[in-house]
């Protein structure tokens, strides 16, 4: 460390031994080069300063006095420090106050970062219990996915045995068939033997016969009183009848001499059908468990690799994965306990919980900053942030903010009926303030505002209006979006004559589809649902009224919710289907973009088409076809405006989809 001399010139030591100064070998008139040689010379010869051999003997022996085995060691070692800087402060006063405010500010900084310290020790506790409880899954987790393999393996040797069996059986079946077959052959070939020697036995028959009857004739004596002519003719007509007999027999016989008997072939028939079909059937099972054995096989592939996958995938979430947290413990930190914490988390996700859990403490640090820094006069920031220096934090509760926030919409919304025109939302949102609460303070309001704004994306009123008033979506999609809940709103407040308050499941169900008729009857029935969050099952009147109340920070009941998540989704699908009719294009113009919105959208009106269209290509009405604008670049235009389905769609099969960014 260096000191300034009397003459403004650096020294080497901040004091000199025996209280002595090189003011005495200055001369008065030598130039600035002689006086630093000079300085050289005599720093060569002086000795280390009695004060700074003080100051360090002191800080020896307060450093050799502590007891360096207790926890807050570093906290000791530090006092001593404190107490010699504070001594050697005391012994400068020309620079006392700088090196008093640079002590204090290390001494805030150094509360700051203990404080933080403490403040996260609890999450390290937490971070390891979570550390713990992932661990522990991933092994019960590795346990039952063992179970499974084993079972599916002992379904597996199951299957194969029970393969091997039929493929057995269907063998034993085939040799009993070929059997059967060749005892069929030989049945046929006996049959035929038979046939034959059936034909020679009646040749021989017939020759015995005629052998005979000639026999007889020579042997039989002349008959008196008898016509030999009678009996010739007699004789000859018997023998034209023999003969014929003996043919029809012959014909007979070679016609069916091959033909087995009815009854056999009957019997041989029904058990060839029999078993044909049941070797059918046996064939059906043998391919049906075939195919089995082999969806089976390529699940049990697909399983192990997924095994392996997951295994791979674990040894590497084991090195280096988040644990997931138990977000009960939020509600030991958040106010208002684990009632106001389930109210937050009811239907959230990780992701969502997670964005609850940084606004909750974003907004409580908030509470405790005491001013912001201001964003300067530049032109490219917002009217409503141009200022030079630090701005007080008015520290605003969600209350209070989402009250302004509605009363400034109120105001604009009535000042535009009165004047006729559309305001500019940042300029009016600056001159409400400077209007409501003085030129001096509307920046103090304004910062505030926007920080908790920027931070409460969860809040619709709060996430709306910062959206709206950064250039990220259009006001027209406000009023719209408030435009279809008050029309529903008084649809159901028409239907309901008695003014009771409460109508049917079904004529909820009609009103808002009356109120919608372009919405499909799944988000229909999604609604009504939603307006049945706080019924039970058997109960079937609604009351309508809550639905559309808020609470005092704004919050929306669950069916305002899903309404305004519908909006978006059918403003996604409306989008998802004109990039589809656009095809692979990357640039669109104004025809090309007409004719997209006519072919998804008939029924759209002139007037219509024109805002779509200058919103996309930003042009004014009388010129919107100048140009061309990358299509992704229209769409994000047009998702940040007030566009929806005017008319009925034809369908389209399309499998790409818009995500809105």
């Amino acid at each position: 460390s260096f000191q300034l001399s009397g003459r403004g010139h650096w020294s080497t030591w901040p004091a000199f031994g025996c209280r002595q100064t090189l003011l005495g070998n200055h001369k008065p008139c030598c130039a600035p080069e002689e006086r630093e040689s000079s300085n050289k010379q005599t720093l060569l010869t002086v000795s280390k300063p009695r004060y700074l051999e003080e100051l360090e003997s002191y800080l020896r022996k307060e450093l050799q006095s502590l007891d360096l085995t207790e926890k807050n060691t570093q906290e000791l070692k530090l006092q001593p420090y404190r107490e010699v800087f504070e001594f050697f402060i005391d012994s400068f006063k020309t620079y006392k106050p700088l090196l008093s405010a640079i002590k204090n500010e290390y001494e805030v900084t150094l509360a700051h970062q203990k404080k933080t310290i403490q403040a996260l020790e609890p999450l390290k506790a937490m971070v390891t219990t979570v550390s713990d409880e992932c661990t522990q899954q991933i092994l019960a987790l590795q346990e039952k996915e063992k179970e499974e393999i084993y079972l599916l393996k002992q379904e597996k040797q199951h299957l194969l045995k029970f393969i091997d069996d039929m493929k057995e059986e269907k063998s034993s079946l085939q040799t009993q068939v070929e059997h059967l077959k060749a005892s069929v052959a030989e049945e046929y070939t006996r049959y035929l033997n038979e046939h034959d020697a059936h034909k020679l036995l009646l040749a021989k028959l017939n020759e015995l016969h005629n052998e005979q009857l000639d026999m007889t004739r020579r042997q039989v004596p002349d008959v008196k009183g008898e016509d030999v002519v009678k009996l010739t003719l007699a004789l000859k007509v018997a023998r034209q009848d023999i003969t014929k007999a003996q043919v029809k027999l012959n014909k007979m016989i070679a016609d069916y001499g091959d033909v087995v008997p009815r009854r056999d072939f009957e019997s041989l028939e029904k058990k060839h059908s029999y078993l044909l079909q049941e070797m059918n059937t046996l064939q059906k099972d043998f391919d049906q468990l075939h195919q089995e054995y082999k969806t089976l096989l390529e699940i049990y592939r697909e399983t192990e690799q997924e095994r392996d996958n997951f295994c791979a995938e674990l040894q590497r979430v084991q090195q280096n994965f988040t644990p997931r947290p138990n977000w009960e413990k939020c509600s030991e930190v958040i106010p208002g306990g684990a009632e106001r914490w389930d109210s937050l988390a009811e239907g959230k996700t990780s992701e969502q919980l997670m964005d609850v859990l940084l606004e909750e403490i974003g907004t409580r640090a908030l509470q405790e900053i005491n001013v912001f820094p201001g964003w300067g006069k530049g032109g490219n920031v917002p009217v409503y942030l141009r200022h030079e220096g630090e701005v007080k934090n008015k520290k605003l509760t969600k209350k209070d903010v989402v009250n302004i926030l509605k009363d400034i919409w109120k105001e604009k919304i009535e000042l535009e009926q009165e004047t006729g025109k559309r305001s500019s939302l940042p300029e009016f949102f600056l001159s409400y303030l400077q209007k409501k609460f003085g030129d001096a303070t509307a920046m103090e309001w304004s910062y505030t505002l926007y920080e908790n704004m920027r931070l409460c994306q969860s809040n619709h009123v709060m996430s709306s209006f910062y959206n709206i008033l950064t250039g990220k979506v259009g006001e027209e999609q406000y009023h719209s979006l408030n435009k279809l809940i008050s029309s529903l709103q008084k649809e159901l407040a028409a239907c309901d004559n008695l003014n009771s308050g409460s109508l049917t499941s079904e004529q909820f169900r009609q009103e808002a589809s009356t109120a919608f008729p372009l919405k499909r009857k799944e988000s229909i029935q999604e609604l009504v649902d939603a307006s049945r969050y706080k019924l039970d099952n058997t109960e079937d009147h609604i009351n309508y009224l809550p639905l559309f109340e808020e609470d005092e920070e704004g919050n929306a009941t669950p069916f305002v919710a899903k309404l305004r998540s519908q909006y978006v989704r059918e403003k996604q699908e409306y989008l998802r289907q004109l990039k589809n009719k656009l095809g692979d294009v990357t640039e669109v113009k104004a025809d090309d973009l007409k004719a997209a919105f006519c072919f998804i959208d008939p029924n759209i009106d002139n007037q219509t088409l024109q805002t779509y269209l200058g919103l996309a290509l930003q042009a004014g009405r009388e010129e919107p076809d100048q140009g061309a604008v990358a299509v992704e670049t229209a769409l994000e235009r047009l998702l940040a405006g007030d566009v929806r389905q005017v008319g009925p769609s034809p369908r389209e099969g399309s499998t790409t989809s818009f995500e809105g960014k």
